[in-house]
């Protein structure tokens, strides 16, 4: 009875192809000088099985081997990223949203992810009340993106009115374009979804065009939403050959999106872009904006209405004018004026503690601000205007070419 060793592949499969061409001769040269015929062929079908049996093994364990490497990887790398607990507290308050606005809808685990960022608009609190010396601006964004959310029927009739798929709000900083893009969502009743970049970046490979489309599978499971992008430049830049390949890729497949907007009628999703340099962004992105609002530095009657609108629940004395606060902040942003507003509030906070600690050391702090008067409001001007940069030409944004 015969024994077999094991051997490695290679040297097995030479023997076999050696005692091959042994039978081969023994058959030429006769069989009298041959081993039994059966024998052979018993011992040649037991080493082919050997192979066999050798190739299925390592093949297995190949396969195995590989498969252990890559899930043991990804877990290692999942339990030392440092976002892996930021992600799941993102998909339990994505979860808990869906659950407040009641739509029952089955949401994959990249549109949970991009769901954190969802605003729903019974939690808005921006109005157009709030937004000061934009009158003429905001009646034609309504005439250009709100009425044909509130009344899809009659612009549903022809595609000579049919609505923007694509909004571009763009300025100086601080001039109220993102209040702008919340008011939009509010007065249209619309989901609000702010796109975080930062969101979109992926460490595996394909996650982040996956995160992309997920932002527009999303809008559709959940419309009418409006999808919101601020500094809307430093996403979607102009395209050069120093991008980065996840990058383009990124860029490529939400522009692909965002062109099936513009196929379906019935689609009620707007995407909203802010930029202060909107010549940095991508030509390809400008064209799918087709609507482009200006939001200019405020004039002297507009920062006039926006001091009175910050501070009409405020108990200010007479000797506060506004239109002299007004001439002396030529140049000014809105957020400006808000941010002048609030340290002229601080500084009479600072006074009265002041003030408290040095009559005696027992004393109270009043409860009441009291009035805000123009010495606080003078030593605030002069407080920012020392630090403050001054925007004397919007010459920029007047040469900005709208394709």
């Amino acid at each position: 009875m015969s024994t077999t060793t094991s051997k490695p592949i290679s040297t097995a499969t030479t023997e076999i192809w050696n005692e091959i061409k042994t039978l081969f001769q023994n058959f030429k040269f006769g069989f009298n000088s041959a081993p039994s015929i059966d024998e052979e062929i018993k011992r040649l079908a037991l080493q082919r099985q050997e192979l066999i049996t050798k190739l299925i093994v390592s093949t297995i364990g190949t396969i195995v081997t590989i498969g252990v490497s890559y899930y043991g990887l990804k877990w290692l790398f999942n339990q030392l990223d440092p976002s892996k607990k930021d992600n799941e507290e993102f998909q339990l308050r994505a979860k808990a949203l869906m659950k407040k606005i009641g739509v029952n809808v089955q949401l994959t685990e990249h549109e949970l992810s991009m769901a954190s960022n969802l605003v729903i608009p019974s939690s808005m609190k921006t109005e157009w009340k709030d937004i000061g010396g934009l009158q003429e601006i905001i009646e034609e964004i309504k005439e250009a993106v709100i009425d044909p959310f509130k009344h899809k029927e009659l612009f549903a009739s022809t595609r000579l009115v049919e609505p923007p798929k694509g909004v571009l709000l763009y300025g100086p900083p601080g001039c109220g374009k993102t209040m702008i893009a919340k008011a939009i969502a509010k007065a249209t009743g619309a989901r609000f979804l702010s796109l975080n970049v930062s969101s979109l970046v992926d460490k595996w490979y394909g996650e982040s065009q996956k995160k992309a489309e997920a932002i527009f599978t999303l809008a559709r499971k959940l419309q009418p939403t409006i999808i919101f992008i601020d500094e809307i430049d430093s996403f979607l830049r102009q395209r050069s050959f120093d991008d980065h390949e996840a990058s383009s890729m990124i860029k490529t497949q939400f522009m692909s999106f965002w062109d099936g907007l513009t196929t379906d009628d019935r689609c009620q999703i707007v995407v909203i872009g802010a930029t202060n340099r909107p010549k940095d962004v991508d030509p390809a992105i400008l064209r799918r904006m087709p609507s482009k609002f200006y939001i200019g530095l405020p004039n002297l009657e507009q920062r006039k209405e926006i001091l009175k609108l910050v501070l009409q629940n405020e108990s200010v004395h007479h000797s506060v004018n506004l239109d002299e606060i007004a001439v002396l902040t030529e140049g000014w942003s809105g957020s400006d004026l808000r941010e002048l507003c609030r340290a002229a509030a601080v500084l009479r906070v600072r006074k009265l503690i002041k003030l408290s600690e040095e009559i005696t050391s027992t004393s109270s702090i009043p409860t009441s601000l009291g009035e805000l008067d123009a010495e606080d409001f003078k030593k605030a001007f002069e407080r920012l205007n020392q630090g403050k940069i001054m925007m004397t030409s919007s010459t920029v944004y007047q040469q900005f070419c709208i394709d």
